[in-house]
């Protein structure tokens, strides 16, 4: 019996473009987005800078590479039949100093494999004229990378999915999966908080912070573990969003897990500064007064993170100094931009990164999507995955009905 009724986990950007690409081939499906808060796009697809990130860094020929640029494309065709907003503001890596410059050349022939067009490498001179408050010695700069509102995105896909026919359901916090096989054919029981279950075909979790618990669940293995780091932002007060054009980046150092504090024009006129990224202390701990002693202790107990944190910890220090001093903040954005000040600098909404471990301590990069049985978890979906999400979609949906990239 071909599967026909779905349940989509999560009502982020990945999981409204699920239930939208499966009712895009199924029309005749029953398919229901189940959403835990009051609201879509309330975790990471809310609470990110919007960044339309062109392919620059990933390595060519994964998942996030063929995803990010496919996704590129999709994203703004998207945009532009629903006139949602796509300003390609421009990016620029900025190289501080000779040992930064020299890494430039390997970024941009990585991004000229993932066919991301327009790369070029700038001298100072050119970077001035790109960014007269910028300072550095050298540059990559991705004239296409943009930036949209992705809550709102997110909340036309799941009326584009509503008006083909899905049911949206907020407030249904997922407690349970259960597989039976007394019928014709497997089904997938999902359990809620309130007691209430649907059965359906298939499940698919794209649950982001809690992913991993609800895949084992549903009875994947444990790892990845979701480790949940929080990103702190600050943004420039009004006066000053002048002193940028387009996207500051700092250039990626292969020794450290991110990326560190940049500036980011938003598509609502502010500019972002930073994050950084510390443990959170909940796993939607958006604030340092949010402690989960429960989900504390299983970081702490979980052996990747323990790992991780062995290697990383002065990075980790250096983090936490950035969080609690705003002038060691400022410091930070100061290398790029030393016109700033700390009275130029405002709170601004934190974001969590849902990021996946191994229990070896080491980072998952790549995209993971996983399948047990009827239920598919995405089980790591890092930055770039907003940009990604149609894309993602298209690959997961297209898997789970049997078809072929070129169906």
């Amino acid at each position: 019996m071909t599967p026909s009724r779905f349940a989509v986990v999560g009502g982020g950007i990945i999981g409204a473009a699920v239930a939208r690409r499966l009712l895009q081939l199924r029309p005749d499906a029953q398919v229901t987005l189940l959403e835990k808060e009051d609201r879509l796009a309330a975790h990471q697809t809310g609470r990110n800078s919007g960044v339309v990130h062109a392919g620059l860094y990933y390595e060519p020929g994964s998942l996030k590479a063929l995803l990010c640029r496919r996704g590129v494309g999709l994203l703004q065709e998207f945009c532009a039949e629903k006139d949602l907003g796509y300003q390609e503001i421009g990016k620029v890596l900025v190289a501080l100093d000779a040992a930064e410059q020299s890494r430039l050349d390997a970024i941009a022939e990585r991004a000229r494999a993932n066919g991301v067009p327009g790369i070029r490498i700038i001298d100072r001179a050119q970077l001035h004229e790109l960014e007269p408050h910028v300072t550095g010695v050298a540059g990559l700069h991705s004239p296409t990378t943009a930036i949209v509102d992705y809550a709102g995105i997110t909340r036309q896909l799941a009326a584009d999915a509503q008006a083909s026919g899905a049911t949206i359901r907020t407030g249904f916090a997922v407690t349970g999966l259960r597989h039976t096989s007394g019928g014709p054919a497997e089904e997938v029981v999902v359990q809620g908080a309130t007691g209430e279950e649907l059965a359906v075909d298939q499940v698919v979790l794209c649950a982001g912070l809690q992913v991993d618990r609800l895949a084992q669940l549903a009875g994947d293995v444990p790892a990845p573990r979701i480790v949940p780091f929080r990103g702190e932002y600050f943004a420039l007060v009004p006066e000053k969003r002048s002193l940028v054009n387009g996207l500051v980046y700092p250039v990626p150092d292969p020794r450290y897990p991110f990326l560190g504090v940049h500036l980011t024009p938003r598509f609502d006129g502010e500019v972002l500064v930073g994050p950084n990224a510390v443990l959170a202390m909940a796993r939607e701990g958006y604030r340092r007064r949010d402690v989960s002693a429960k989900e504390l202790a299983e970081i702490v107990r979980y052996a990747g993170f323990r790992k991780f944190a062995k290697q990383h910890w002065k990075t980790g220090i250096a983090e936490m100094r950035g969080s609690l001093s705003k002038r060691t903040f400022t410091a930070a954005a100061q290398r790029y931009v030393p016109e700033l000040t700390v009275a130029d600098l405002v709170p601004a909404t934190a974001g969590i990164r849902a990021q996946a471990l191994e229990s070896d301590g080491s980072l998952v990069d790549d995209f993971r999507i996983t399948r047990t049985g009827a239920v598919v978890a995405v089980r790591n979906a890092p930055s770039p995955a907003a940009t990604s999400s149609l894309a993602i979609a298209e690959h997961i949906v297209d898997d789970l009905l049997g078809r072929g990239p070129e169906s």
